[in-house]
């Protein structure tokens, strides 16, 4: 059985890597990726200059310099040169210049904000309220406004909380007046769509006491 040369390997795993590879090949590919660190390492490298290099251009409002780059993947000339060679070109240099890219930009995109509309509940019918979520290099930024709600003082508090699809709860912060807070969380809420906030006392247990004085999901703003 012939030898391939490393240059025609990259250009089988970059074949892999974006679905383009024979059908013939893939399964020995795939055994061969498996038995081999430095081969998966390649497949994985292969695999991130696919996903950054068809989604960089369209996600984030690059500058001119790296869309150029982007575009260059994407002309007519680059077009008539098989997929899997052009991929097999990318150095791990380029896929982090690409990265830390999308990475800077999309850090200060204007589509990473999210809003909250938060309603009453029985526990404080006369309240209402709403919230900003923005995105910074150390979490999510969020704003809270909210009105009809008891200033609260001593060992009395209210708490805010991002719950998930799964039921968890993760606390954003403490406050005693509603309205005018800043509070931040470490989970994005891509992922935790809802915004409550509760009454609390400090008793010394860090749940959640389930008294909901608003409530809202969270949405794209």
């Amino acid at each position: 059985m012939r030898m391939r040369r490393p240059r025609e390997k990259e250009a089988e795993l970059a074949a892999l890597a974006d679905g383009s590879v024979a059908s013939d090949r893939r399964a020995v590919l795939e055994a061969e990726v498996a038995a081999s660190p430095a081969l998966a390492d390649r497949l994985a490298e292969q695999e991130r200059a696919v996903a950054l290099l068809q989604g960089a251009g369209d996600e984030v409002e690059a500058p001119a310099g790296l869309r150029a780059r982007i575009e260059a993947q994407r002309s007519p000339r680059t077009r008539r040169v098989p997929r899997r060679l052009a991929l097999a070109g990318v150095t791990a240099a380029t896929v982090a210049a690409v990265a830390i890219g999308v990475t800077v930009l999309g850090a200060g995109s204007h589509g990473l904000r999210y809003q909250a509309a938060l309603a009453a509940t029985p526990l404080a019918p006369g309240a209402r309220g709403d919230a900003s979520l923005t995105k910074t290099p150390s979490g999510w930024r969020i704003h809270l406004h909210a009105t009809g709600l008891p200033h609260l003082a001593g060992t009395r508090f209210y708490e805010a909380w991002l719950l998930n699809s799964a039921g968890v709860l993760v606390p954003i912060g403490t406050f005693n007046d509603g309205r005018d807070v800043t509070l931040w969380a470490g989970v994005s809420p891509a992922s935790f769509t809802m915004l409550s906030v509760t009454r609390e006392r400090a008793d010394g247990n860090q749940a959640s006491s389930g008294e909901k004085v608003l409530v809202g999901p969270v949405r794209p703003g």
